[in-house]
Formats: C-alpha cells, structure tokens, sequence
C-alpha cells in the first residue's frame, strides 16, 4: 500500500483509507466480523481509519476503538463531529459548547487520550467560523487532537477559515473530505484546486458514488430507504447516470479491469487527492477494493472517462451532499 503526506501536516497516511460508516447498525452488526475487518485492513497496509459521531449512534466508533486495541500507535486515527446526537438542539453544530463535549465522548468511545484528525462533519451556517476554530485550536493545544478538517466545505468556506485562521491567530483546517467519483466530479471546479492552493490534504469519500459504480446492478429492493432523488431512475439526472454507467462498464471491460477498480483509480489519479475512503461491510467487499490498490490509469483511459462525464460535472447535483442555507431554506429568500 502506498503512502503519502496528508497535507502539510507531515502525517504518513495509506493511499486507502479505510471508512468505518459500515460498521455497526447502519451496515454490519456483527461486531466480531467488524473488528476482524479492521484488522485485514491493517495487514493489507492501510493505516488511515476514519469514522464519525453520528455513525450507528457512536457504535462505529466503539467497534473501531475494540479494533485498535493494541494496534493504536501504528494508526492514523479521524472522526468527525456536527451531526445530530440526540433530540436537544445543543447536540451537535459546530459550538465551543457542543466541541468540548463530542471530542471527550469520542475519545471514550474509540478507548483512545488522542485524535490524530478532527473533522467539522459539514458546514454550520449557525456558527461563526471563527467561534469553531478557537475550540478546535484549543483541542489541538491540549494534545487531544493532533489536526483538524473539515467534510463536505464548499470551496468559498475552505477560503474563508483559511484567511480567519490567519487573522486570528487560530490553527488552520489542513484536510478536506469531499465527495468525489466518476459520476460527481463538481468539486473539480473549486474545492480540489483550492485545497491544493492551500495545501490541505483531500480524503475523498464515495468512490463508487453510493453502490453506482460497484459493478453490481442496484435493484429496487436495494433502493429502498435510500433518497428518490439519487436513485429513482424516472429522475432525468439518475437516467443520465445510469446511461453513464453503462459507458463506464465498458470502459473498464475494454480496460481489463473490474469496474470498482476504475473508479477508485480514477479518483486517486488526481493530484489533490491524498487518500481514498473505501467503505466496505464485508471482508468480501475490502478484498475486493484492497484487490484495485495498485491500478492506475493511463492518460487514454483518463481521456475516455472525461468524454463520458465531462470534467467538473456533477450528472445528478443532489450527490454533492451540500446545499446553500440560502437555496435550502425558503425562508432566506424571501423579505
């Protein structure tokens, strides 16, 4: 497994990195499966594990500090706050107040003194950037976080807690975890040049743009549950994605290559992008992924995927997972 820096925070981390989401209710309930997943990983050379708060209620976060015992100083360890963590409207966001209690209740969770990356989950339109910061640069002083991220920022936001971490004296974010793949290339146009920019590493997320592309047909019965406006293929943009797909498949059958393995070569391709999230449910699926690490793609076939899905294009919007507070909420357009 290859490695390179995270950023400019000097951090070693696998050009994999392996996504916990799937572990515990929300995928995976058997816990021992769970850990003994981890653990393949690890052997495999992964040493980058991310997870979340609000994965399972915290349960990822419990399997994946059973997982690491024993194994902690040889992993590169990220969570995320922000989501939702009970019905009080305190439990969550992006305040000091709602800050210094989720990072102690993570660091319970996950048997661990210290994070090494703390990320913002999403944007906080409630919270002055500023006011997120000043927590988190605290949290880094106090050495129970090594580096802090953020998750889903648009571009204009990465921007603006650069220049405020500078006016203010605070640490700055140095990961970005964006969605990326074949069929969501939107943060092409701002995100990924402004994080090289700046130098913030990119842990992207969804290579396989939520089962799209995973080579496997989505039948109704695995829709279920999921939003309309992502799968429903009587959506136009859904229609132009599973047209697209089909191109892809051919694409990488004339490759050779599983369709998997093209797509998360193709995100790796990019010179922003430091590590991949995979994130398998079974050990059938992380063999399957681990089986890709070493693909790469030449320009031809780099060429081939940008006449099926245009460099920049998002084929459905909804998969960039952030809407505007101004677009998404009526009540801001209006006097």
């Amino acid at each position: 497994m290859r490695r390179r820096i995270l950023g400019g925070t000097g951090i070693s981390v696998s050009e994999y990195a392996l996504g916990a989401m799937m572990l515990g209710a929300w995928g995976n309930t058997d816990h021992d499966e769970c850990v003994r997943l981890v653990h393949r990983a690890l052997d495999a050379g992964i040493n980058f594990v991310d997870t979340a708060d609000v994965y399972a209620a915290g349960e990822s976060e419990e399997i994946v500090g059973k997982a690491l015992q024993g194994r902690r100083d040889d992993v590169v360890l990220a969570t995320k706050f922000f989501n939702p963590m009970g019905p009080d409207a305190n439990h969550g966001g992006s305040s000091r107040r709602w800050i210094v209690r989720a990072v102690e209740d993570s660091l319970r969770r996950l048997g661990t003194d210290h994070l090494d990356l703390y990320q913002v989950h999403r944007a906080d339109p409630a919270t002055d950037i500023d006011e997120t910061l000043s927590a988190l640069s605290d949290l880094v002083r106090s050495g129970k976080v090594r580096a802090i991220g953020t998750s889903t920022f648009p571009a204009e936001q990465l921007v603006e807690a650069q220049w405020t971490a500078e006016r203010r004296g605070h640490q700055r974010f140095r990961t970005e975890q964006p969605p990326y793949s074949m069929l969501a290339r939107g943060v092409e146009n701002a995100v990924l040049p402004t994080a090289q920019r700046y130098g913030i590493g990119v842990l992207t997320w969804g290579p396989l743009s939520a089962g799209w592309l995973s080579g496997r047909e989505l039948s109704a019965s695995s829709r279920a549950g999921m939003e309309t406006r992502k799968f429903d293929l009587s959506v136009p943009e859904n229609a132009r994605k599973a047209e697209a797909v089909r191109a892809l498949s051919a694409v990488a059958d004339e490759a050779g290559l599983p369709l998997p393995h093209l797509a998360t070569a193709f995100v790796r391709s990019h010179p922003a992008v430091t590590s991949v999230i995979i994130g398998p449910r079974t050990l059938d699926q992380l063999d399957g992924m681990l089986a890709g690490a070493d693909v790469t793609l030449d320009a031809d076939l780099l060429d081939r995927i940008d006449a099926i899905v245009p460099p920049g294009t998002d084929l459905n919007r909804a998969d960039n997972y952030y809407t505007p507070p101004a677009v998404g909420d009526a009540s801001l357009r209006r006097r």
